[in-house]
């Protein structure tokens, strides 16, 4: 199994990415977005050719390989009303750079639905269906994260997306059913429940993020937490993973230090690093205490 984390919950900076994966004698990563000297920060899709090149370069030179691309491409910032050429281009982009670093895994979403939706439309399951085969006709794995999207509103809805979609596969984050709401369900929606989410869809998924968060009702948003200490039902989740022989990828997230889309967010890649590096030593210290102890009731 590989460990390897979302590189700029490590830093912002190419540098400081890099270094916080060596530090913890990782040798993959995700890469999703980069600052690099003189350029703005973007998603790799987006980095101009010559920085990407740049990442690209500095990634082999440290022995790195990127795992996943951790792409925008139908995520929670985008609409299905919007052209759908935003997002051919996107997939266009980043095929010969999938390529280029040798990823056969894209992180893919499914846009964000309005906040009275609740079911995932005829167009939503069309676009993502061409999205995934472009990419398969190319050799690389699209895999769909349960986030604020169409396919995220339940685990009903993942699994009607799963069941429409042929080779969809499943990027499994195991915090975000803490503060999403589970629209198949009666009004007003509950919110979903992390295990429930993982035992419907856990046959489908190729890659999991490590995330883990507790809701606070009274600021109505979520708060980040180390692995295993919040309502993310981690250790069960990855016990049950590794009982069913589970040996793919597991990604930290940990969106302690700053949440990655918010422009408000200035912490310094020094404060990132350091969490990213903690983070990265507590899933060890919990994935060595899953294999030593017993399964349990974890094929359950």
């Amino acid at each position: 199994m590989i460990l390897c984390g979302i590189g700029d919950e490590g830093g912002n900076s190419l540098d400081s990415q890099i270094q916080a994966t060596r530090e913890l004698g990782w040798s993959h990563l995700e890469a999703r977005n980069i600052q690099i000297q003189g350029v703005p920060k973007a998603n790799l899709h987006d980095l101009p050719e010559l920085a990407f090149e740049r990442a690209a370069g500095d990634f082999e030179a440290a022995g790195l390989s990127v795992y996943c691309f951790g792409s925008t491409i139908m995520n929670w910032a985008k609409r299905v009303e919007d052209p759908f050429e935003v997002t051919r281009a996107e997939v266009v982009r980043a095929i010969p750079r999938l390529a280029r670093l040798r990823t056969r895994f894209i992180r893919i979403m499914s846009f964000k639905p309005p906040e009275d939706e609740f079911r995932l439309p005829k167009v939503v399951v069309e676009r993502v269906r061409e999205v995934v085969q472009r990419f398969a006709d190319v050799g690389v794995q699209a895999v769909h994260e349960n986030c604020m999207n169409f396919g995220g509103m339940s685990p009903a809805h993942a699994l009607e997306l799963i069941d429409q979609v042929p080779g969809l596969k499943w990027v499994f984050d195991t915090a975000n059913p803490v503060f999403n709401a589970d629209r198949s369900k009666a009004r007003p929606w509950p919110r979903q429940d992390p295990w429930e989410f993982w035992t419907a869809v856990r046959d489908h998924v190729a890659h999991i993020h490590i995330k883990d968060a507790r809701w606070v009702d009274s600021k109505n948003d979520a708060d980040y937490t180390w692995p295993g200490e919040g309502e993310g039902a981690v250790e069960r989740i990855l016990a049950n993973a590794l009982a069913r022989g589970y040996d793919a990828a597991l990604s930290i997230e940990p969106h302690m230090v700053a949440v990655f889309h918010d422009a408000h967010a200035q912490a310094q890649d020094d404060a990132l690093r350091a969490n990213f590096v903690e983070y990265g030593r507590r899933l060890e210290t919990l994935v060595s205490r899953i294999r030593t102890g017993s399964a349990g009731s974890a094929l359950v």
